[in-house]
């Protein structure tokens, strides 16, 4: 029987509240021309047309922090995964306005999209505020487990780095937990202010600031593959 927390699945809601026509027409008019293909391997050539530097990112969200670094990273091209269509439309916004032409997206499973990846492919992987599924009995849908992450570390380049954002303090000490088993990734952390403090080059999100304004402590992981 496969241990439950090996398991490569991806859990999350799909869907939210109904579109409003722009952004029904959005969706109609753009995510086709930048969704990853249906099937097949994914590679940078076949998304972007050459050979480049390739970032992922898991769960994205409205898309704010996958815009940010794909704007200020031109060069690198960015794969970004969410199941939620409502995420999908403010992906979609984001890139519209601010004229993103390295940017595709996929409405669905991110492991689905990860393993027709060449190994090897990835130089950072984002995985910012997952889902904590903070029952015990659920723990085995968390990403942060041995499944998604040996898939994940075959993606990543030798060198490549790892970012893990959260504000929930069960998922924080159980991603430090199982991180530290793992002997394919090193924590960057030296000091308390290094996974205290957002780094310059990490984009804030909206929800990243109403867990703030929450109270909510936020802590920033960066690991390198080993």
């Amino acid at each position: 029987m496969n241990d439950p927390a090996s398991i490569r699945r991806l859990y999350g809601r799909r869907q939210g509240h109904k579109l409003r026509l722009g952004q029904a027409a959005l969706v109609e008019d753009t995510l086709a021309a930048l969704s990853v293909p249906e099937a097949g391997p994914v590679d940078a050539a076949t998304l972007f047309g050459s050979d480049r530097p390739l970032a992922f990112e898991i769960g994205f969200g409205a898309g704010e922090h996958l815009a940010a670094q794909a704007e200020a990273n031109p060069a690198m091209g960015f794969i970004g995964c969410e199941p939620f269509l409502n995420g999908v439309v403010g992906a979609l916004g984001h890139i519209r306005d601010r004229a993103l032409d390295n940017v595709r997206l996929h409405m669905g499973d991110a492991l689905e999209v990860l393993e027709r990846l060449p190994d090897a492919s990835l130089d950072r992987l984002f995985l910012l505020h997952p889902d904590p599924w903070r029952k015990a009995r659920h723990a085995k849908r968390r990403m942060v487990n041995h499944g998604p992450l040996d898939l994940i570390a075959a993606k990543l380049k030798p060198g490549a780095e790892f970012r893990l954002g959260t504000d929930d303090p069960t998922y924080c000490r159980w991603a430090m937990m199982v991180m530290n088993t793992r002997r394919d990734f090193e924590w960057q952390a030296k000091h308390p202010r290094d996974f205290l403090e957002r780094p310059a080059d990490w984009p804030e999100t909206r929800y990243e600031r109403k867990a703030r304004r929450q109270g909510h402590e936020v802590w920033y992981f960066r690991y390198d593959r080993l």
